[in-house]
């Protein structure tokens, strides 16, 4: 499961979250879930409360949007509708600002590096090679089952799957959700959490762990957190 390159770095390690951490895609989002929302007659929704409302397990999320979580029915719809017009929107969307610089400071620094994501991993390991970013990464991992579950178990396998070269004592993990700082809390990691994906910095800050507003200072953090 996941790609891996032979690199090893020297204690300091970064997880990074993909969508809404290192690939700026709100607007492929808000278009995508609006699109799923349409699809059983929902009224479209703004980034701002897209926001405050998000958690995952999705369907939890358009339980808060709906009132009642959505049939299996309407979920598999949903999830099917908002996959197809993702991938359709995505081709517009770039790296986050500054990522590639921040991507080869710390490999040059003699650290090392890997993503973990939610998203499928046949769509995101070209995703992340067509960005010429692939090689800075020791291991590429997205998800492989059903969608909606929770990051903690792919944090585990992730990291397990990385024992020997990372220790998740010296590991931190960078991501946009308060669903990141729960993963890296279950596999003995720590995390940094940054305010330009999917939440706001009001459902982050519920995390206990630091929040930042711009990846520079999310790796800043990071650097810290791994001494």
């Amino acid at each position: 499961m996941g790609t891996h390159s032979g690199a090893t770095g020297s204690g300091a390690h970064i997880v990074w979250d993909w969508n809404g951490t290192l690939f700026h895609d709100n607007d492929a989002v808000i278009g995508a879930t609006n699109a799923a929302f349409a699809e059983i007659g929902l009224a479209p929704i703004t980034l701002e409360r897209y926001r405050t409302l998000y958690c995952v397990p999705i369907p939890k999320f358009y339980e808060r949007l709906m009132g009642r979580l959505p049939t299996d029915a309407e979920w598999e719809l949903m999830d099917a509708v908002f996959h197809r017009h993702y991938t359709e929107h995505r081709t517009r969307c770039a790296l986050a600002e500054g990522a590639v610089d921040l991507l080869t400071g710390w490999t040059s620094a003699g650290h090392s590096q890997s993503i973990l994501s939610m998203y499928g991993h046949e769509d995101l390991v070209p995703l992340v090679r067509g960005f010429g970013i692939e090689t800075h990464f020791i291991r590429v991992d997205g998800r492989t089952g059903p969608s909606g579950g929770s990051k903690a178990e792919h944090m585990v396998r992730h990291l397990g799957a990385l024992a020997g070269t990372v220790r998740p004592a010296r590991t931190v993990v960078i991501g946009d959700a308060a669903d990141d700082a729960v993963a890296a809390r279950h596999a003995g990691a720590r995390a940094v959490l940054y305010t330009g994906g999917s939440h706001s910095r009001a459902s982050l800050e519920g995390a206990g762990v630091p929040v930042v507003d711009t990846l520079r200072e999310a790796v800043a953090e990071a650097q810290r957190l791994a001494a």
